[in-house]
């Protein structure tokens, strides 16, 4: 069970016990399967424990002890304050395993994924690129833009101009504002294909700068650029 950021600490006890329950008897059941069609299939034991260490430190250390393949950490980015999650990190990554994948789930936004790479994360998965960008926000390496602001009205510059994406050169700043501000499906198309492509640009980057040996220099630049509003 996935808890809310703000449970309190009785519920989220109770609520890994349910967790813990269910994971013991989806993992007897993984090792009693064969993957399907020739293909071997991997099982991610999920760390819950809402924002209470020890708790987490407690389903850490159970899912440690199983020996998967890969990790995940659930049960954050759910109403408790930023800081909050990145310290819910730190404490899980103490214990799990660092030669084994690490997925955080559903995190999250620019600043979030390089805040949790810099805490020892591999994996992560979010609506956000697409669900923001059918809203109107694209995220660039400069900052945050909304498409439905007027100030790109009479704006006939690329989206972006070394954007990773077809898009950030084909259509103009003016040209998707329009398509937003007439409701056009199109808008949601482009916008969702252009913050994809800058999350890959985004996590390439940072493992380019990880083998260099400079990402925390790079992270602190880019966290200025990413949160910024354009």
């Amino acid at each position: 069970e996935c808890t809310p950021g703000t449970a309190d600490y009785d519920y989220a006890k109770k609520s890994l016990g349910l967790t813990t329950r269910w994971l013991q008897r989806g993992w007897e059941r993984y090792k009693q399967t064969e993957g399907l069609y020739g293909y071997h299939q991997s099982f991610f034991p999920i760390v819950q424990g809402c924002t209470y260490p020890d708790l987490r430190r407690q389903a850490a250390q159970m899912v440690t002890d199983l020996g998967a393949e890969g990790n995940a950490i659930g049960g954050l980015a759910v109403g408790e304050p930023a800081e909050v999650m990145y310290d819910m990190i730190e404490v899980v990554n103490e214990i799990l395993p660092t030669d084994r994948p690490r997925y955080l789930m559903g995190v999250g936004t620019p600043a979030n994924i390089l805040e949790a790479i810099d805490r020892g994360v591999d994996m992560m998965d979010c609506v956000m690129p697409t669900r923001n960008g059918r809203n109107g926000m694209l995220f660039t390496r400069l900052g945050i833009m909304n498409m439905r602001n007027k100030k790109w009205e009479n704006d006939f510059s690329p989206l972006q101009e070394d954007g990773p994406s077809y898009v950030d050169r084909t259509y103009s700043k003016a040209y998707v504002r329009h398509l937003f501000v007439s409701q056009e499906i199109l808008a949601m198309q482009i916008a969702s294909i252009h913050n994809l492509a800058f999350y890959l640009w985004l996590v390439n980057e940072a493992r380019s700068h990880i083998i260099e040996g400079d990402f925390k220099t790079w992270k602190t630049e880019m966290m200025e650029n990413v949160t910024r509003r354009l």
